[in-house]
């Protein structure tokens, strides 16, 4: 008796647990189908505003730009990390932060000053735990980044930069390839020098010969900028998609592993009440056999 109430109690335990993720993963799929609506919208803007970039600035080989200077030697780097408020996401924040560290490692080997920013709780936590010091935290990066925040990260990096105070700015993050396919990198985002466009120079076609009007450096003084913008929320959405995702499979693992277990623990329920069962009858036959 004692082990059949073991089983009821623990595949009861277990059925709130298929329901929990069963739950999350139909909320992880509704954010996801939202944010990769988002990061689709942005991909193409994104690649053809970094396209335009590109060409303007190898057009107008005769102007410079702050953004497009790349330092001959790196004294200050800013690394910022982008991972997950919340966890049941996988390996997901796993593989951004071994990305991160490594660059960390790298640039500590480099002799160069880091700043490290970080956004999301996972990523907060895991380097307070490692005893690594963050410059700036942020938790408001959630499913639906808007714009404005990331802008004034950008505005923010951009001043720096121009002003000297940083020479290069990475981010990492879980980028978005399709629905099926998610790399964990780390990219160079500043100096724009190492702006790549949406496709190899080989297949974009005959080059553009671009007419200016006012001036070619009032153009870049415009578009470089906002070039570093769309790039660094781009990565953002990237994230976000990214995470609904792996918290989609996740969630839809355990749930497929939470219903084996219920099958198992409902046939050793089934085999345990019916020993049970056979156990009383036979008593029932041994006790009328002996009052004959």
């Amino acid at each position: 008796m004692a082990k059949t109430r073991a089983l009821v109690t623990r595949r009861k335990a277990i059925r709130n647990i298929h329901k929990i993720t069963r739950t999350r993963e139909l909320i992880a799929t509704a954010r996801f189908k939202k944010a990769l609506d988002r990061a689709t919208e942005a991909a193409a803007y994104t690649i053809k505003t970094a396209e335009l970039a590109a060409d303007l600035s190898a057009s107008a080989t005769n102007i410079t730009h702050p953004l497009l200077e790349k330092r001959e030697e790196i004294k200050n780097s800013v690394l910022i990390v982008i991972c997950s408020n919340r966890g049941l996401c996988g390996g997901y924040n796993g593989a951004i932060l071994r990305e991160a560290s490594a660059r960390i490692r790298q640039t500590k080997a480099e002799s160069v000053t880091l700043h490290l920013e970080l956004s999301g709780k996972r990523a907060i936590s895991y380097y307070r735990y490692q005893g690594i010091h963050a410059e700036h935290t942020y938790t408001q990066f959630e499913d639906k980044p808007s714009f404005e925040e990331v802008e004034q990260l950008a505005d923010r990096y951009i001043a720096a930069y121009i002003a000297g105070k940083i020479d290069r700015v990475d981010v990492a993050y879980m980028k978005f390839l399709n629905a099926a396919r998610q790399v964990a990198v780390v990219e160079t985002l500043l100096p724009l020098s190492r702006v790549e466009a949406g496709k190899p120079p080989a297949k974009r076609g005959r080059s553009v010969e671009y007419e200016f009007l006012p001036s070619a450096e009032d153009i870049l003084q415009e578009i470089l900028p906002t070039s570093f913008k769309i790039r660094l929320f781009k990565a953002f959405l990237d994230a976000a998609v990214s995470e609904q995702i792996a918290r989609r499979v996740a969630m839809k693992a355990a749930t497929e592993n939470a219903g084996e277990i219920i099958k198992n623990l409902t046939r050793q329920y089934n085999r345990a009440r019916q020993a049970q069962i056979t156990k009383e009858i036979a008593e029932v036959i041994g006790g009328a056999e002996a009052l004959k």
